[in-house]
């Protein structure tokens, strides 16, 4: 009974690497709103967050801090209170506690390095990856702010997510990953692979495809590409091309580790992904539609539906089995 009991626990261990992991801290920092317009809107995304974490992921309410935008000098989103607070966690946290980071806000880029604007001074990407340097434990970091790729670069290493709202510094216009993002967290739909569980990676491109269709019911282009990065390379990848990214994310999960929880399908992972792909691919060829000769365009659109027919058929084929 011994020897099998292991077994299963190493089976478990394999397919979800947080499995074991201790306790789950959470700090969301909500930065300078920068105007009237911001301050309902930022107070409403870091209260949905908050409650979710709480509530639907069961964070111990002890292990969750959140700084803003606010007069109150101990919770202000400052640099100060920033350096405080992960070092506070630093000091408690172990090599198998996972400490889950949301900034929520403006950022900016000068040309040589990123911030994110804090309630007076700011601090630089360089500067967040000194102060999460010495962290023992595993991290998720979720820059949702523009101009955040950088941080990507600068924070990505060996037991790490990092999820940055854009791909590009130069993308400076205002977000809504943040809305998609915080709301996939407790979506049931997000949960593509129906383990009842929402991993890092489900979260990430259950937003990517939010924030494109918001793109594409107002008929613009996108200001935004979100990007994760899971392998510690610093390059990062889109939901819809993950490359070598997305793996480790599609492991790893924010809510309690439950006994009996359904291990994750590594093949059929795969498949959802290309699903999400192809289904990008959709969206993007009908905003491309006008520039396409007819015959062009229904080329290129059966073969995407094609190919997306075969992959859920085996979809289908594998969640049967």
């Amino acid at each position: 009974m011994r020897v099998g009991a292991c077994v299963a626990a190493a089976c478990v261990l394999l397919y979800s690497p947080w499995a074991a992991a201790g306790q789950r801290f959470a700090l969301v920092v909500s930065g300078a709103s920068g105007g009237r317009e911001y301050v309902a809107q930022y107070d409403r995304w870091t209260s949905d967050l908050s409650k979710s974490l709480v509530d639907n992921l069961k964070f111990d309410p002890a292990l969750v801090t959140v700084l803003a935008d606010t007069t109150h000098p101990s919770s202000a989103s400052t640099a100060d209170n920033v350096r405080r607070v992960i070092g506070s966690i630093a000091s408690r946290m172990t090599r198998e506690d996972v400490l889950l980071i949301v900034l929520i806000g403006h950022g900016t880029f000068d040309g040589t390095d990123a911030k994110f604007n804090l309630v007076g001074r700011d601090l630089e990407s360089a500067e967040w990856s000194a102060l999460l340097r010495p962290l023992p434990g595993r991290l998720v970091v979720v820059n949702t702010a523009s101009a955040s790729f950088p941080f990507l670069e600068r924070l990505a290493a060996p037991r790490r997510i990092i999820v940055t709202a854009t791909d590009s510094p130069a993308q400076r216009f205002d977000t809504v990953f943040p809305e998609y993002f915080i709301r996939a967290l407790a979506d049931t739909a997000a949960d593509l692979d129906k383990n009842e569980r929402i991993s890092v990676w489900e979260a990430f491109a259950a937003a990517s495809a939010g924030v494109r269709r918001y793109y594409q019911q107002r008929g613009q282009l996108s200001t935004e590409r979100a990007l994760i990065d899971d392998n510690g390379d610093g390059v990062g990848n889109e939901s819809s091309s993950p490359a070598n990214d997305g793996s480790y994310a599609s492991r790893t999960y924010l809510d309690e580790s439950l006994p009996g929880a359904a291990p994750t399908d590594e093949v059929l992972l795969k498949l959802l992904q290309r699903k999400t792909t192809l289904e990008a691919e959709v969206d993007d060829l009908k905003i491309r539609k006008t520039f396409l000769s007819v015959t062009e365009y229904a080329k290129e659109f059966e073969r995407i539906m094609i190919e997306l027919a075969q992959v859920s058929h085996d979809i289908r084929a594998r969640t049967k089995s």
